[in-house]
């Protein structure tokens, strides 16, 4: 199984209640992001490139607690930067655990032997490692070589000293979907308990703009790597979102589904944009113009986005807002998600907003 029963058992009652109350906009999952400096410049990160005096700037543990407790989702993934960078992140993990909240702890990996024995193993813990694909890919994508070996070797201590561990993979422009297969192989060897993956988004500050993925070239890589998935391969994935980034249907995002909260205040829109702060989650909620953001808004900035953080969401939201949606679900997990074949052309049906044209992915030469 792909996740603790516990955990899909919290998320699921939180869910339905949220339809009960009849809550249109409600967070899945909280962006907690204590710090933006890393030890490593990954060429499609957006994150590590401020000046200096952000880069030394933090989250207090207290300001942690109160993000928590004005957002109130049932996991709090917390990526960086480097997140095993803060002198108080096993105070920040020991007090989110003994509020029974799920915790991806986001990390490279590079530290992770040092700093391990300041956690405890516990349901509520997964330490969330980036694998940005097989060993040649990943050390290109977090421009240091070595890192793969080094990040390989924590995940097998970390397996062995008992902790949850996850991988999360970011793919870019130029990656073969079916030479992936293996990675997947490979991860899933080392005993990590199931793998989460996504196309990268166009950070406006990443040093590398010439590798994201358009629409098109997502569908047609993720086709090729799941195409008829091994029964082995366990996925930290709804099996509609994976059906979403195959082009097998379209789902708009839930922008507000991962709300982040980091060094500035709460993020306006999205994990991925940043078009503004405010001081409350309240704030986030109800003053953001939800309308001018995702695909079928017409944002240029949002044409190409596909990533987990605001479709999966949708697909969870989906699964529990009709009974279509739930035995859709049910199908997915028990017989595999339902992916195009690698050689169609298929596209997805895109729900059109009156008035405003949807930019068409570009399907030629895919094949």
């Amino acid at each position: 199984m792909s996740v603790p029963i516990s955990q899909m058992w919290t998320v699921t009652s939180y869910v339905i209640k949220q339809h009960l109350k009849r809550r249109k906009r409600y967070p899945l999952v909280l962006m907690l992001e204590p710090l933006f400096r890393c030890n490593l410049a990954c060429k499609g990160c957006g994150k590590i490139q401020y000046p200096a005096d952000i880069l030394k700037k933090q989250l207090s543990f207290e300001q942690c607690m109160q993000a928590d407790e004005e957002c109130g989702a049932p996991i709090v993934s917390i990526p960086g930067g480097e997140p095993l960078l803060h002198p108080q992140m096993p105070q920040i993990v020991e007090a989110l655990i003994k509020r029974k909240k799920y915790i991806y702890l986001c990390t490279n990996a590079l530290l992770l032997e040092k700093k391990m024995d300041q956690y405890t193993p516990s349901k509520y813990l997964s330490f969330s490692i980036h694998m940005d694909g097989p060993e040649k890919e990943h050390d290109i994508s977090v421009c240091l070589n070595g890192t793969y070996k080094r990040a390989v070797q924590a995940i097998k201590k970390t397996v062995e000293r008992g902790f949850r561990v996850t991988t999360n993979t970011t793919i870019f422009d130029g990656h073969d979907g079916e030479h992936f297969r293996g990675f997947l192989d490979d991860m899933m060897a080392l005993g990590v308990e199931s793998m989460m993956l996504s196309p990268g988004y166009s950070y406006d500050k990443a040093p590398d703009q010439e590798h994201f993925l358009k629409r098109n070239q997502s569908y047609k890589f993720f086709r090729e790597l799941l195409y008829r998935p091994k029964k082995s391969w366990k996925f930290n994935h709804s099996p509609l979102f994976l059906e979403f980034i195959a082009g097998s249907r379209h789902f708009e995002c839930t922008p507000w589904g991962n709300p982040t909260y980091n060094i500035f205040g709460w993020q306006l829109p999205c994990y991925l944009l940043q078009e503004g702060y405010v001081p409350t989650f309240k704030d986030l909620m109800e003053k953001t113009e939800w309308h001018k953001y995702g695909q079928a808004s017409g944002n240029p900035k949002c044409v190409n986005c596909m990533v987990h953080c605001g479709h999966e969401p949708t697909a969870v939201d989906y699964t529990f807002g009709s009974l279509k949606g739930f035995f859709a679900t049910i199908k997915g997990t028990i017989l595999g998600p339902n992916i195009i074949p690698p050689d169609s052309e298929k596209m997805p049906h895109l729900p059109h907003k009156k008035d405003v044209p949807l930019p068409v992915p570009d399907m030629a030469g895919v094949k």
